[in-house]
């Protein structure tokens, strides 16, 4: 005879489920503002659904560029959709404004507007977040060059987005990121070093050479020693006792840091003076765009940020009808009418014109792209999806061409 109350705690477990949304209520557009959904009702009950032109750009934060991305779930979400889409490139650095001011649109829908109208709430959200995200990354690339650092924020933020978080911050300029999940998504293996608590439960000693010894898939040697001693005499304690230490990392509580800068050059000279210029300092805990370059400066050679990447504010992106039926139309502040975005491929200048304008020629009289492409007819792909190592590459690419046209 069957345990009626077990059976009862069982079928109560079951309908416990986390604080998000499936991928099929997504599809659905449930995860959306219900504004929308009025209004498609109302629409159908009129009769009065048109065909648009809806395009989106972003409000801000604004800044003089950002690293667009996102679309990847913006496609996933559309697939089947009845609904022309075109898009810049995922992984493009973007002006938020053309070079006569006027707003760039990242994607172009044209199709009915029952069609779509009730995805506007997800499709933003996966752009203005991950942007965010991908744009912080990037900006710590500009500043810290070839200097590594590492995806290490996931735990300070929802886990259902955690593979999201590290996608971003991978394309935008970490070389590799902690999340079990974020990795298989980019196709590389997690990093990571140890914890304090290994330390803990075992010791320094015993902690750092079972890290030592985990090392397998070419992960370095990386030694966290600010666990119980004091920086300096740790680090100088865990290069004599472990053999080819690559890294040893120091996490020291903001409470104990003191000044930071000197501990690490304090740290670098002890190490150097006993022959140990081979092992690297990385440094963790707290880190942002704000802060790293002087640590950079003091000798840190590898960096761990996390919060300031994962939780880096999103990019205000709006959608706008802009036509209707054929006709211009739009919202008072927008431009109307769909539009094209041409970038010149000598000076770079970026002009934002009607997509009916016809052609168009840089004033340099060099040749220009139309970053709006086709991505989807019908709601099928018209092409094959570029892979994270490809948009990675595109981002790392512009930002290399940016950063020496600056200096």
């Amino acid at each position: 005879m069957k345990d009626v109350k077990t059976e009862a705690k069982s079928d109560s477990r079951k309908e416990v489920r986390f604080n998000t949304a499936t991928d099929e209520q997504i599809r659905m557009g449930l995860a959306s503002d219900i504004y929308f959904t009025r209004t498609l009702e109302e629409l159908h009950r009129s009769g009065s659904d048109k065909k648009v032109v809806a395009e989106i750009t972003v409000s801000g934060p604004l800044g003089n560029w950002f690293v667009f991305c996102g679309l990847d779930e913006v496609l996933t979400l559309m697939d089947g959709v009845n609904v022309d889409i075109y898009s810049i490139p995922e992984g493009s650095i973007v002006k938020p404004r053309d070079d006569n001011g006027i707003p760039v649109p990242v994607m172009r829908f044209e199709g009915k507007y029952s069609e779509f109208g009730k995805f506007e709430t997800s499709l933003l959200g996966f752009l203005c977040q991950a942007t965010g995200i991908c744009t912080y990354s990037a900006r710590i690339k500009q500043i810290l060059g070839e200097t590594p650092f590492y995806s290490f924020g996931i735990r300070r933020m929802h886990p259902s987005i955690s593979p999201m978080i590290d996608r971003a911050a991978y394309i935008g300029g970490a070389v590799g990121v902690s999340g079990i999940l974020g990795a298989e998504l980019i196709g590389q293996k997690p990093v990571g070093t140890m914890p304090h608590a290994l330390s803990i439960l075992v010791g320094d000693e015993a902690a750092w050479k079972l890290s030592a010894s985990d090392n397998g898939n070419g992960q370095k040697r990386v030694l966290l020693i600010d666990t119980f001693m004091d920086e300096k005499f740790a680090a100088i304690r865990a290069a004599e006792t472990i053999n080819n230490v690559d890294y040893i990392r120091l996490d020291t509580p903001s409470s104990r840091r003191g000044n930071f800068p000197s501990l690490i050059r304090e740290v670098r000279w002890e190490l150097d003076l006993r022959g140990f210029r081979n092992v690297k300092i990385m440094v963790s805990g707290g880190l942002n765009a704000e802060n790293i370059l002087e640590l950079k400066e003091a000798g840190a050679e590898a960096f761990g940020i996390g919060t300031s990447i994962a939780s880096a504010k999103p990019y205000d992106f709006a959608m706008d009808i802009v036509e209707v039926e054929g006709t211009s139309l739009a919202k008072r502040g927008k431009y109307s009418g769909g539009k094209n975005v041409y970038k010149c491929q000598s000076c770079g200048s970026v002009i934002v014109k009607p997509s009916n304008y016809g052609k168009y020629e840089c004033s340099c009289g060099n040749m220009v792209e139309n970053l709006l492409g086709p991505v989807m007819k019908n709601g099928k792909l018209t092409g094959k999806r570029d892979d994270v190592e490809a948009i990675r590459k595109r981002c790392q690419e512009s930002l290399h061409r940016m950063i020496n046209s600056e200096s």
